[in-house]
């Protein structure tokens, strides 16, 4: 018995890469999959649907179930489609995978609006047209999962600054589906992979990472019967390390009756509220450290 058997899952973005470790390792655990590729380079450009039919033909000479999906997920009808095939060949649509995206770097302040776009419908609009079109035929199913990727760009990036907003947009929009969808059954999780990719190769400096197989069996298990009651999640995978990222809350806050004066805040802001500490400013600080001693910089 698979861990998935029985389960219609379709799989963005699924042609190379994490994409493919995902739906390949579903369709092991007893998933029938829909490959959904555009075809698109990392740029965005070049788009060719003949990557999808290659990982269909792979599931199928080990067994499995597959059919292949070249819709831009960029568009309604896209995202659409890829969950109609999911009913029209298998019958329903018990998960979606949202991994298709590309890169357009680029500092803020030479950033076109040709290069923000695109990047932003891949990624975010292109995990709200499939979660939109699951979430309405998983409310009448009563069950489903949605899985989101994100990555740890999320928390900030200094030559991204639409991959960044893109992927923070998703953490959110998966957050807000696992609270409206949970009375209907479905839960939502977020995956922030750190594996060997297209788009990792763009990675300025040694972080270390694991492969995207090594993605693969989290994001079967949060597809699982066994994982219904995880949900709203954002979870790192790293080779052999899994890890959670904490919940946005409010941690430290100061009162006044009425209203505070600039001259008031200034006075007690750092002692009383403070800040908190800016992770990848710090981690730039002694990189810029390490740099100026002729060393390598810890990663």
């Amino acid at each position: 018995m698979g861990y998935l058997d029985g389960k219609a899952i379709a799989v963005t973005g699924a042609g190379r890469g994490i994409g493919r470790a995902v739906a390949v390792a579903c369709a092991a655990e007893g998933a029938r999959v829909v490959v959904n590729d555009y075809g698109v380079a990392v740029d965005g450009s070049e788009p060719t649907s003949e990557v999808a039919e290659e990982v269909v033909e792979e599931i199928r000479a080990a067994g499995g179930e597959a059919v292949a999906n070249a819709a831009s997920v960029t568009e309604m009808a896209g995202g659409a489609s890829i969950v109609q095939d999911a009913i029209d060949n298998f019958g329903s649509i018990d998960g979606v995978v949202c991994v298709a995206g590309i890169l357009r770097e680029r500092m803020l302040f030479n950033m076109a609006e040709d290069e923000w776009d695109p990047v932003i419908a891949t990624h975010l609009k292109g995990t709200f047209t499939v979660f939109r079109a699951a979430s309405a035929a998983m409310r009448e199913q009563g069950s489903g999962s949605l899985v989101a990727f994100t990555s740890g760009a999320f928390a900030a990036s200094v030559a991204q600054a639409n991959y960044s907003a893109a992927k923070g947009g998703i953490v959110s929009l998966a957050r807000s589906a696992a609270a409206g969808m949970h009375k209907y059954g479905v839960n939502a999780n977020v995956i922030a992979p750190v594996a060997k990719s297209r788009m990792s190769g763009q990675v300025p400096y040694g972080l270390q990472m694991g492969e995207p197989e090594d993605v693969a069996p989290m994001v079967v298990y949060l597809l699982s019967d066994q994982a219904r009651h995880i949900t709203g999640q954002v979870y790192t995978v790293n080779g052999g390390k899994i890890a959670v990222w904490n919940q946005p809350q409010e941690v430290r806050a100061m009162y006044k009756d009425g209203r505070w004066t600039p001259e008031e805040i200034h006075a007690q802001l750092g002692d009383v509220v403070g800040q908190e500490r800016f992770e990848i400013l710090e981690r730039l600080k002694a990189m810029a450290a390490a740099a100026e001693k002729g060393k390598k910089p810890n990663t």
